[in-house]
């Protein structure tokens, strides 16, 4: 069991290492759900996450004789950059070992800080133990990403940092994939703050905190964009702080992650992957539980694959009616796309795409079918676009 000792300690280790980042309160966030938000800004560090803070204090405490032989890792990104980044400054060799599945974005940025980067495994477990394997037969040290007291006291430190801006706060809701983050800020801010409520926040494809919580069997797996917390099984060392400190774990849909993913791009102006994001999720899926409530949330990382961040953005505006997939079927004769384009101008639309079938798709050579993508102000405009062409078209959303 860590405590508040143990963080301050850490704190003192790490000064000067990785970035105090700032807390600021969300003006976007809390209108969006109702709480009075203050998020503290991680995926400002130099390697976009909180894991920075863990590694740092963890390899600080190595060896002489440790730092000659090397560390390994195993993690899905953020841990593997932090660990190459501080083994970098420190001089020592660095193996980590990442899943198949981890997006480019992470293994790039990994490999540009040095290290060694071995790609076993469809998931973090898989990954694991091919790292304990190759440290077993390499003698290096094996740094893990969440199951070790001082990687939880290291992560711990951005509870610290909150509290001292933010000592008011009624709730913290950290993102929970090993549950080193969640439990190192608990046995931090318990101390601080005695009575604060404590949640953390999965995915619902990854809930085994949860789980284990409500003492059912572990099952978990399949995709989700909140990669960085995609793990199989929560560790015993911090499971035991979990238990003494945390109130609840929430488990938050896949979707909503992607809601609160561009919520903070379009609101908060931050960019967050979707294990950042995690914490934001909970309060636009449980909202009930954070009205009216100061609630301090770590946007604990931002590195996001561009390419699934755009996607992420354009399946909102999808959601939102801000883009509309429209078909419609239309007689095949001169001057009709005109007045189709005539009628969404007229409302104030702007056609982004077009696609016009008269071979296969139509239901009848006298006719052709049209895919459209329209761009709208808001939910309102967009209805008010498809009314306007179902005037004489037969209409149908994608």
């Amino acid at each position: 069991m860590i405590g508040l000792a143990d963080v301050e300690a850490a704190a003192a280790r790490i000064a000067g290492r990785v970035l105090r980042t700032p807390a600021i309160a969300s003006d976007a966030v809390s209108r969006a759900t109702g709480a009075q938000v203050v998020l503290k800004l991680e995926n400002l560090q130099v390697t976009g996450s909180f894991k920075e803070r863990g590694a740092a204090n963890r390899l600080a405490l190595l060896s002489a004789t440790e730092r000659a032989a090397g560390v390994i890792a195993m993690s899905a990104g953020n841990h593997a950059q932090a660990v190459a980044r501080h083994a970098n400054l420190l001089g020592i060799a660095a193996t980590i070992v990442m899943p198949r599945f981890t997006p480019a974005t992470k293994i790039t940025r990994t490999a540009a800080w040095g290290a060694e980067v071995v790609l076993h495994g469809d998931s973090l477990a898989e990954a694991g133990a091919h790292a304990r394997e190759l440290a077993a037969a390499r003698k290096l040290v094996f740094v893990h990403p969440y199951d070790d007291p001082a990687i939880m006291a290291g992560q711990g430190t951005l509870a610290l940092e909150l509290l001292a801006e933010a000592p008011d706060l009624d709730m913290l809701v950290v993102p929970v994939g090993g549950g080193g983050m969640l439990a190192g800020c608990a046995a931090a801010a318990a101390a601080l703050r005695p009575g604060i409520r404590i949640f953390g926040v999965e995915v619902a494809a990854y809930a085994s905190l949860s789980q284990r919580l409500a003492g059912q069997e572990v099952s978990v797996g399949g995709g989700t964009i909140a990669e960085g917390i995609a793990v199989a099984e929560i560790g015993e060392t911090p499971l035991a702080v979990i238990r003494a400190h945390v109130e609840d774990c929430l488990v938050v849909p896949e979707r909503v992650v992607e809601e609160a993913i561009a919520l903070m791009a379009e609101g908060a102006k931050l960019v967050a992957e979707g294990a950042g994001a995690a914490g934001v999720a909970a309060l636009l899926a449980f909202p009930e539980i954070f009205a009216g409530q100061r609630v301090g949330i770590p946007v604990c990382g931002g590195n996001i694959d561009a390419r699934i961040f755009a996607n992420v953005l354009l399946r909102n505006l999808l959601r939102d009616g801000r883009l509309l997939r429209l078909r419609l079927e239309i007689p095949d004769r001169p001057g009709v796309l005109a007045d189709i384009a005539g009628r969404i101008g007229g409302t104030g639309g702007n056609i982004i795409d077009v696609s016009h079938h008269r071979l296969f798709a139509a239901p009848s050579v006298q006719a052709a079918e049209l895919e459209l993508i329209v761009e709208a102000r808001d939910t309102a405009h967009g209805t008010a676009i498809i009314t306007a062409l179902e005037q004489s078209y037969v209409v149908s959303r994608l």
